[in-house]
Formats: structure tokens, sequence, C-alpha cells
């Protein structure tokens, strides 16, 4: 197996800290995933309007006859464009549409053979000779919540004349391109709306830990899969983060989330309505970079938030990043519900169980 080192990942991401620096912070009472009151795990963004809170606007004074007329997004996206506009220069405001991919093999497994298992063991290997989930495809449930995904945007559009994503932005792992695919392909847009071409983005990738799901497939195969895709400048053929052996930390994860923000806020054509299909760990490194409350995605789930964006001559002060070796088992673990036990026969290790070419 080839090893990658990390000094020049750390250096690419330390040197997003410039003279200036983007300050991020979510702009609450627009959506009830802002709530403390709203439980993440029964919340249905189908059921909900995608969060939407039904209430009024500084902008509807003045209008009241035209807002008689108006659907509770229209008049929401009015209100966003009027934040944006009387706005400073430094200052910037977009709707985040933070959509987990549908349900993964990875994901069946970790169910199937218990969390502390899956972490400390079965997640190193590519599958188990049934299922595979090295860069894992989407199980039939997981395109079924991509299709529920596509037909709720379909329903906004239609009933609520929601304003389509300007721009889209998806990770490089498998199941979220599938997801992406499945969710915004075909929609029926209004005239003039962006068409659907995504912008591949290495940085929106899950969390990196040595679980082999985590594993990007290689550039070609990326681009053969949807050769219309636009994959980002500087794209490795191969996965550089990714060996098996050495995971991100938290403070590491946020850091690249922060750099992918940035590039997103600073693109003069990702207008004000952004797509980004992610995974659950790194919308939730994306929502902490952006200081909203903690809100964990089911599969397949989509929740928009509402970001400012306020450039600042500050330098901060953390601009390294760290990595942490992960023990595991090298047999199946003896497990119980909170922790993994390796077999005595079988003394965790923090090398790769298994051969792989990258």
């Amino acid at each position: 197996m080839k090893i990658f080192g990390f000094t020049s990942v750390a250096l690419g991401l330390a040197a997003f800290a410039e003279a200036s620096y983007v300050n991020y912070t979510t702009v609450t009472g627009y959506f009830l995933q802002d709530e403390a009151t709203t439980d993440p795990s029964t919340f249905d963004f189908t059921t909900t309007n995608f969060g939407l809170i039904n209430r009024t606007y500084p902008t509807d004074k003045g209008h009241s006859n035209k807002n008689n007329h108006r659907t509770q997004w229209e008049r929401f996206y009015h209100q966003v464009v009027e934040l944006k506009r009387v706005s400073p220069p430094n200052v910037d405001y977009k709707v985040l549409f933070l959509g987990r991919h549908g349900e993964g093999w990875h994901n069946a497994a970790e169910d199937y053979y218990g969390t502390p298992a899956w972490n400390c063991y079965w997640s190193l290997l590519d599958g188990n000779g049934t299922a595979t989930w090295r860069d894992a495809e989407l199980t039939e449930a997981g395109v079924e919540q991509a299709q529920i995904a596509h037909d709720f945007w379909q329903k906004e559009l239609d009933t609520q004349h929601i304003h389509p994503p300007d721009s889209y932005f998806v990770s490089p792992l498998t199941r979220t391109l599938r997801t992406a695919n499945i969710t915004f392909s075909g929609l029926r847009l209004p005239h003039g709306s962006t068409p659907f071409r995504p912008l591949i983005k290495e940085y929106l990738r899950e969390g990196i830990s040595i679980h082999t799901c985590d594993q990007r497939r290689n550039r070609t195969y990326i681009h053969d899969l949807f050769p219309t895709w636009s994959i980002e400048h500087g794209f490795s053929e191969t996965d550089e983060l990714w060996n098996g052996v050495t995971a991100e930390t938290s403070a590491a994860q946020d850091l690249r989330s922060k750099s992918a923000l940035d590039s997103i806020f600073q693109a003069n054509n990702s207008g004000l309505f952004v797509s980004v299909t992610s995974h659950s760990g790194e919308i939730s490194s994306i929502l902490r970079v952006v200081k909203h409350r903690t809100f964990k995605l089911n599969t397949g789930a989509v929740i928009p938030v509402l970001v400012r964006a306020e450039t600042v001559p500050e330098t901060p002060t953390t601009t390294s990043v760290s990595w942490t070796a992960s023990a595991h088992c090298t047999a199946p673990p003896v497990t119980s519900v909170d922790s993994c036990v390796c077999p005595s026969t079988a003394a965790p290790v923090t090398t790769p169980l298994v051969t792989v070419s990258v």
C-alpha cells in the first residue's frame, strides 16, 4: 500500500490563512432546523417545506396585495435578496441546501454488524463477500431516498415556486455522485434556471477515517461515471488524502470544510441558492463552521441553512491540521453495546488490514 504524507495537505489548507478571513454565521429564525425544539431524528424535510417557517418578513411590507399571491419560498427568496442588497461590501449571504447521500452499503453494513464492530474491524475491509463498501454504492433503499428528494424538489418547484439552486457542488465519493444525479437530473426547471451541471469538489468528501468507505476512486473513474460534470482544478488522479492508517480530527475536517466554503462563497457564479450533496460527517462539519446547532441528517435528507459570510481583516491563529492513528482489530472483534474488544489472539494494530493499490 502506498502511504502518503500529509505535509502538503496541511500547507495547502494553511495557505487560506491570508490577510483576510471569512467568518461564517447562521442567520436563524427562518428554518425549523435552526430551532432547539426541532428533533433531528424525527425531522422530515418533505412534510415541512424544507423546514421553512411560515412567517412574515420585513420585505413583505408595502407589497401586501402581491404577497397574497406569493408562496412562502417566493417571499423568503425576496427577503434574502434584500439582505444581500443592503449589506456592506464585505458581507455576503447564501442559502446552502445541504443534502446527505442516500443509504450506502457501508451504512447497511454498520447497521448489520453494530457500530463498535464496524468501527474497529469490518469498516477496514473492502466488504464481506456479500456486499462491497469501499467507496460504497447506494443500496436500493438509498436509490429510493434520492428519488424521494427528486420528487420533493419537483413538487416544491411546481407548487411553491422555490428558486432552484444557482450552483451545484458534490463530493467525489460514488454514493454522493449517484445521489446528486438521481436528485437533480430531469427536474423541470423554470425558464432561465441554471442547468444541473455540478462541480465535484475534493474537500466536500466525508470525514477521512481509516474506513475504506472514505477512500475515493481515481479521477478517471469519476470522469467516466459522469463525463459532462466538471471536476475542480487540481483534483488529483489518485486519492492523496486517504491512507488507511491515519484519520482527520474534527478540527482538521473543519479547516477543510471552511476551505471548501471559502471557495464556494468566493466564486463569481455560485449565486444565492447553493446545493451541496455530501455526507453526514461533512455536513456536521459545515454546520460547525457556520455556527449552526448540531443537526444530524438521516440518509437522503436535505436541509437549507441561511449563511452570512463576513470578510474581516484578521488572520486566524489556527492554521495547521492534525491527524491521528487509529487502532483496530486484526480479526472479527468481541463487541459490547458501547465498545469494541479485540479477541485475545488478535491484538489491536495501527497498520492497514488489507493491501490496497492507490
